[in-house]
């Protein structure tokens, strides 16, 4: 078994910015994931955008579906992370 390393990683988000347009990018991701993969990504990032809108956790469970730990982790991200943030500043 290949242990996964740092540079390995680093090929993912490559070829991730590599994609030029959607189309590629679901083609990309129906090759890399399982639909409920990409179904609990899509979920976080939802969850993230209606916490940074001022949406109440109620509100953010009741229209994705997310657990409250995984809906915690989201907000902990989105507070001290800097991943989400630059995400809505292109916005």
């Amino acid at each position: 078994m290949t242990k996964i390393t740092k540079d390995m990683i680093k090929e993912l988000y490559e070829a991730i910015i590599a994609l030029d347009n959607v189309e590629e990018c679901e083609k990309f991701f129906e090759d890399l994931c399982t639909y409920q993969e990409v179904e609990k990504m899509a979920q976080r990032i939802i969850a993230a955008k209606m916490l940074h809108d001022g949406k109440t956790y109620a509100q953010v469970i009741s229209a994705t579906d997310i657990s409250s730990a995984t809906l915690s982790r989201v907000s902990r991200s989105l507070q001290y992370g800097e991943g989400y943030k630059k995400l809505f500043d292109k916005e």
